[in-house]
This record gives structure tokens, sequence and C-alpha cells, in this order.
């Protein structure tokens, strides 16, 4: 999946890197809890988390994650953006809660991002 055909699916607002999306990924993982990210993605997923501090960014790049989708309305400051366009890394901000952001994205196809 694309990730312009997540920001569809979700209704999401593309807050930076505009141009990376059409970078495909092949899994998602919903968490607030960094550690659980670390501990349990593979690469490639799509992080979707409610969680807006600079640690989501040093997260994600840390396991190469394309994309981050923050859930519940909540949005990035200006130096989480930053961050994030730096590493080339598309941000999407969604209404939606995690679990049903999950379930849309799980229903058009999108799997989980835990490592087996």
């Amino acid at each position: 999946m694309k990730i312009k055909d997540i920001v569809e699916i979700l209704g999401a607002e593309v807050i930076c890197c505009e141009d990376l999306l059409d970078t495909d990924v092949e899994r998602a993982f919903g968490s607030d809890m960094m550690s659980e990210v670390l501990a349990f993605v593979n690469e490639q997923s799509v992080l979707l988390t409610g969680l807006v501090n600079p640690q989501v960014i040093r997260t994600a790049e840390m396991i190469d994650m394309p994309c981050i989708i923050f859930v519940r309305g909540k949005r990035p400051d200006l130096k989480m953006i930053e961050m994030a366009e730096d590493r080339d890394m598309v941000i999407l901000c969604s209404e939606l809660s995690m679990f049903t952001a999950c379930g849309k994205l799980y229903a058009e196809g999108l799997r989980g991002g835990m490592s087996e």
C-alpha cells in the first residue's frame, strides 16, 4: 500500500514530506509506548500513535519507519515537523481513534507490523 492510500483511507492531513506519498508500506503498528515499538516492529511499518514528543521521531528513525500517523487529533509541534523533514519521514494527522484507524487500514489490506 502506498502512503497516499493511507491518507485517503483515514482522511488524514499530510503535515510534511508530501513528495514521499508514493512510498510503499506493507505493515502498520499502533502504540503509544515507544519501548514496544522498538521491541516488536518490523521496518517499513507505519506507526500510529497518540504520543506527541520528539522521541517518537527518534524511535521511528531507528527502525526505518517511513511514516508516522498521529491519531486522536494529536499534532506535532514545529520542532518535530523539522525533525521528520530532515529524516524524510512522512507525518500524517488523523482525527480517528487508534483503534478505528488501525481497523480501517487492516480492512484495506495493511497487516500488523510485529516481528515474528
